[in-house]
Formats: C-alpha cells, structure tokens, sequence
C-alpha cells in the first residue's frame, strides 16, 4: 500500500514553490476533445434526435428508439426505493427547500424623485435543462441541488438529461421534485440537445448541471454560440481546504480530507496548520482510513495534487486560504466561527468539528453546485437567484419627465447623442404646447 506523507513548511518555500504548492492540477486543454464536442454538437443541430441515437450507442453502448421516460416509468422508481433511503431524501429535501425559499427576495419599487418611479422585478427563467451524470455514482443529490430551486423560482419547464440507463435513485428524486420529462441522453449530446432542440428534447434557455471534460467543454461550446443557451457555470475538478489548530481532531480531518478526494484524480484537498503534532497526526489517520476505503487507488492519485502545509499561525493559513479561494473550506479550529469575517475567498464554508464538508454535499441545506478553481473570487454558489433573471421598469409621470429634462437634456448633449435629445425635446415641447393652450 502507497503512503501520504507530503507535509511542507509554507516559510521554507521560495515563492515560486509557494505558487506551485497551490496550483490545482492541471487541466491540458485537449484539442482532442474540443474538436470532437464540435463534431457532436453540430451533428446534433443537423440531425437531432438521429445524431443522438448514434452517440447514445457509440459511448454509451444503449440502444433507444425513444429517450423520454414515460410518467408510468417514472412513477414506479418509487418502488425500487427503499423506505430508509426515502426518508433520508425527504429530510435533504425539506432542508434544502427551506435555505432555498429563504432566498426568495422582495421587489424593490421606489420613487428618485418626485414622479419618478423606479422598480425591479424578478421573473423566473422560462426553461431550464438539468444534466445529472450517472457514471461511478448516481448523483442524485444534484438533482435535488438543482431541481428543488428551479421549482421555487417557478421555471414553467424544467428538462433533465441523463446518460442511460437512468437510475432509479436519480428518477425518484426528479420524480419528487416534480420533474417529469427526463431524457436517456448523456455527454456532449445532450448538452447539444437542450442547447438546440431536438424533435424529442426541447430547446431550454439556460443548462445547469456538472460533467466530464466533454460536458464541460460542450456547456463552454454552446454558451459562445450566437443565440445558445446561458450555462450556470463550468466546474473543474472538486476541492477542499482545511484551516486546523492544535485542538482539532485529526480522524475528522483525515476524513474530510479523504472524502474530497474520493470525488475523482484530479481532485485536491489541503490542511494548512500552524501545529506541527497535528499534521503528523493526520498524516497517520489518513494512512489508517485509506486501507478500509474501496476508492483507495483513485484516491491516492488525487493525495498526489494534494497537501499539508505547516504556517507560523491561523492567520498566516487565513491568508493562504484567502489567495487560494477554495471551493469547500472547513474551519475546524477552536471558536471557528470568530474567524468567519477573516474570510474573503470561498464557496462554502463549514464551521466547527461537527460540519463536515459531506452536510453540505447532501442534506444540511445549502446548495452543492459552487465555483471552483479559483473562481470564488469573484464568483458563488448557485442559488435561487440563478434561476431568476431581474428586469427593470420605471415610470415618470409629466411632471416628474419634466423635473428632470433639463438633466436628460444636459446629459445627451455632453455625449452628443443627439436623438436621444430630441427623444426629451419632443416630450417638452408637447407638454409646453397642451398647458399653454
């Protein structure tokens, strides 16, 4: 068995060193892959529902003559399901609708100045797609990430693709968010299919959802296409920060630690830790808990990108963490919550030993679809406003146009846009003209 020991001391290390200590791995940019995504999505704009039967056979080796699910079908994946883990769904799902609901904003309607009436509206997103993988693991708790917000934005049509066969656990859970057209159609496809419209899948205005290099590349393609559809976000490899002290629990550490990992090779997990004896201590858990995992092999692939990184305090770690800006961070230090407001750059925190980074993939509330990749600096976690899009309305009484036109007028003339003055000079000399009469 291969054993983890990659412990560095941050003040040792060179800046260089220091950069590429906290580089993610790296993600080659495949022209492979682009051009064979290209290749599919237009064959899926020509052919449509012929282009993805022969995908679906080629990567998938299924067969179909048709990719919808019936509702009977549907339906009846309430069967396959085990009470216990019915329960377990149903307990994520209050959890998560009930953060999500809370989400809800009020509309904003003011008045600038007198007669001038200024709003902003929120309307839900007319049509949405969701692409849930079903490889090693049926991710049925995106389903939920997903579906459970675009049902309280009210999104009129909500289409979930998913690679055949389709599970039962993934059906359920659409089946219990209220999703009832889903789609045997995986990968590139059937992004391109929820990008453009096929005779059997329908044409959506924005596609959410996590997937291979192919998918990812796929949501990047049709996004940039004139017309395409808008993608929620492209995710990379899942990764996890830890900010320790000497009063932490190393077992826990080394288990969320492992549990990130477990997400794939390319992904990254990080103790930073101002005490030495901790480090050595989760060293030794990780090797422990390694042994009993089925993933070891992948996981300790992903332990290679990986490390613990020795700093002369918490706040030194706070200032790592803060340029890394990780997807997950765990603050599993004494009064963590202190901390919170030392935090600049992250996803999803979780404080205290007893958040592990696992609640929030599952059923604490939040919601599991984050940027990553650095992308936390300016970017965040997917929420109920993703599935919403505000629009902005104002409204001016004659005496509130004619306060200000004087200032619409002083304005366009300084940009010298001159139908934009007339658009005001019109109004003004109508108004002149009705109260001199």
């Amino acid at each position: 068995m291969k054993y983890f020991n990659n412990i560095v001391n941050w003040n040792q290390l060179n800046s260089n060193e220091q950069k590429k200590i906290l580089s993610r791995p790296v993600c080659l940019e495949n022209n492979t892959i682009k051009k064979k995504v290209k290749d599919i999505i237009k064959d899926v704009q020509v052919l449509g529902d012929e282009a993805l039967k022969k995908y679906t056979n080629l990567f998938d080796n299924y067969r179909l003559n048709t990719f919808q699910l019936s509702e009977k079908y549907i339906s009846s994946s309430l069967l396959g399901i085990n009470p216990i883990l019915q329960k377990a769904i149903a307990i994520a799902k209050k959890n998560i609708t009930s953060f999500h609901e809370a989400q809800i904003l009020p509309e904003t309607d003011i008045e600038t100045q007198s007669g001038i009436r200024c709003q902003q509206i929120y309307l839900p997103l007319n049509s949405v797609g969701i692409y849930i993988p079903n490889g090693i693991a049926p991710l049925l708790s995106t389903v939920l990430m997903l579906g459970i917000p675009a049902k309280i934005a009210g999104c009129k049509e909500i289409i979930l693709c998913s690679p055949p066969p389709i599970s039962q656990e993934i059906t359920y859970a659409a089946h219990i968010c209220g999703i009832n057209k889903i789609f045997q159609v995986g990968g590139a496809q059937a992004i391109a299919a929820l990008a453009f419209g096929t005779d059997s899948i329908p044409k959506v205005d924005k596609i959410f959802g996590p997937g291979n290099a192919y998918v990812t590349e796929a949501k990047l393609q049709v996004s940039s296409i004139l017309n395409g559809p808008e993608i929620d976000m492209l995710a990379g490899p899942s990764e996890l920060l830890i900010i320790a002290d000497e009063v932490s629990n190393p077992d826990f550490i080394a288990a969320d630690l492992l549990s990130q990992a477990e997400h794939g090779i390319s992904s990254q997990v990080i103790l930073l830790t101002s005490c030495s004896q901790l480090a050595k201590k989760v060293v030794l858990s990780i090797n422990k808990q390694l042994k009993n995992l089925s993933r070891s092999s992948q996981i300790y692939i992903a332990l290679k990108n990986s490390s613990i990184i020795l700093t002369k305090s918490l706040f030194q770690s706070i200032d790592i963490c803060n340029t890394y800006a990780p997807e997950h961070l765990i603050i599993h230090t004494e009064n963590a919550r202190s901390l919170l407001n030392h935090i600049l750059n992250a996803s999803s925190i979780f404080l205290g030993p007893w958040s592990p980074e696992s609640a929030g993939d599952y059923a604490s509330g939040t919601n599991h679809v984050l940027p990553t990749y650095g992308k936390s600096l300016s970017s965040s976690a997917l929420g109920l406003s993703d599935f919403k899009k505000r629009i902005l309305v104002q409204e001016l009484t004659a005496k509130g146009f004619m306060d200000l036109s004087h200032t619409l007028e002083t304005l366009s003339q300084a940009e010298k846009l001159e139908a934009h003055n007339n658009a005001v000079k019109i109004r003004i000399n109508f108004l002149k003209d009705k109260y001199e009469r």
